[in-house]
């Protein structure tokens, strides 16, 4: 998926996303019932697809709620609702079709996607075969 596809899901999900420098790569929040993604306006091209659909998937599947409440990537020990974050980012960033069809190194080369991505993408692949 593309970040115009992040932008669209979160037009449609009435997510307010805001792009500035940040200490941290992005985060998901919510106050007054509206929802939040805010995202490091530093971040290269790959990563920030990454956390864009990382902070979208808190928002999806961990139970948006209308009290005060942030999300943020990459602080902290690594909970379960943080590998099913990964694991999101990881899908729609590499769709099921390249890693049933594109090596590794072609992933790596033509898509400019890090050795450590495709890793961890071919091990969702391999164990849920999404």
């Amino acid at each position: 998926m593309t970040e115009e596809d992040f932008h669209h899901l979160c037009r449609r999900q009435k997510i307010i996303v805001q792009e500035m420098p940040l200490r941290v790569s992005g985060f998901y929040y919510c106050v007054l019932g509206k929802h939040y993604i805010a995202i490091d306006s530093k971040l290269k091209r790959h990563k920030k697809l990454f956390v864009m659909f990382h902070e979208f998937a808190h928002y999806l599947m961990h139970a948006p709620n209308t009290n005060e409440t942030a999300n943020f990537h990459g602080i902290g020990k690594k909970t379960r609702m943080e590998a099913e974050a990964d694991a999101f980012a990881l899908c729609a960033l590499i769709p099921k079709t390249w890693i049933q069809n594109r090596t590794t190194q072609e992933l790596i080369e033509d898509e400019g996607f890090l050795p450590k991505i495709v890793g961890e993408r071919r091990e969702i692949y391999e164990m849920y075969k999404v």
